[in-house]
C-alpha cells in the first residue's frame, strides 16, 4: 500500500467517526443539531496531538479505551480554557503536559472532570461514562476498519480517531457551557 492508498484510508475513516460521534452525542443530547466549533481550539489541535501521541500511542495496545478517550477530554478541556482564560492559554506551550501532569496519564480523567471542569459526583459520573461510551465507540470502528496493525493506514486511522475525539469533547463542552449555534430569525 502506498502512501497515497494510507492516507485515504485514514481520511474516509477520520470522517466514519467524525459522523458516527455526532450522531450519537446528539442522540444523547450532549450537542445541538448544529455542532459548536472554535477556531482558536481547532488550532491547538496539532500542537496537542504532537504531545500526546506518544503516551497515547504506548498505552493504545493495553488500554485503547483509555488512550482514545483521554483525547476527549482534552478537547474539552480546551473547550473550557477557551471560555475562562483563553488570553493564559492561547500561546502556551505544553498544555497537555500540565494536564497530565495534574494527577498523571493514568487518573487524566479525574483531573479532567473533576479538578478542570469542577464536575463532582453524579455530574462526573455521568459526563466520564459519556467520554468512556464514545471512546469504546470509536475503538470498535478501529477494529472493523481491518488495517494492518503497525502500518501508516493504522496510523492514520488512529490519529484521526484522535482528532474526531478532540474535536467532539470540544464541541461538546461549547455545548455545556452554553455556546448553542441557533440560526438567527429575519425579523
Amino acid at each position: 500500500m502506498d502512501k497515497n492508498e494510507s492516507k485515504e484510508i485514514a481520511a474516509k475513516f477520520e470522517e466514519k467517526v467524525r459522523k458516527d460521534l455526532i450522531e450519537f452525542l446528539q442522540k444523547k443530547e450532549a450537542l445541538d443539531e448544529h455542532v459548536p466549533e472554535c477556531v482558536d481550539v481547532e488550532e491547538k489541535w496539532g500542537e496537542i496531538a504532537r504531545s500526546y501521541i506518544p503516551d497515547g500511542a504506548r498505552e493504545f495496545q493495553n488500554y485503547p479505551v483509555v488512550s482514545l478517550g483521554w483525547m476527549m477530554l482534552i478537547g474539552m478541556t480546551m473547550s473550557f480554557y477557551w471560555d475562562t482564560d483563553w488570553a493564559a492559554y492561547k500561546d502556551k506551550k505544553n498544555i497537555y503536559e500540565e494536564i497530565r501532569d495534574k494527577r498523571g496519564y493514568d487518573d487524566m480523567d479525574d483531573a479532567v472532570v473533576i479538578d478542570i471542569l469542577g464536575y463532582r459526583d453524579e455530574a462526573a459520573e455521568k459526563i466520564t461514562e459519556l467520554v468512556a461510551e464514545c471512546a469504546s465507540r470509536v475503538y470498535s470502528l478501529l477494529n472493523h476498519e481491518h488495517v494492518e496493525p503497525g502500518t501508516e493506514a493504522a496510523l492514520g486511522c488512529y490519529i484521526g480517531a484522535l482528532h474526531q475525539l478532540y474535536l467532539a469533547g470540544m464541541a461538546m463542552e461549547l455545548n455545556a457551557l452554553g455556546y448553542h449555534m441557533t440560526q438567527l430569525q429575519n425579523s
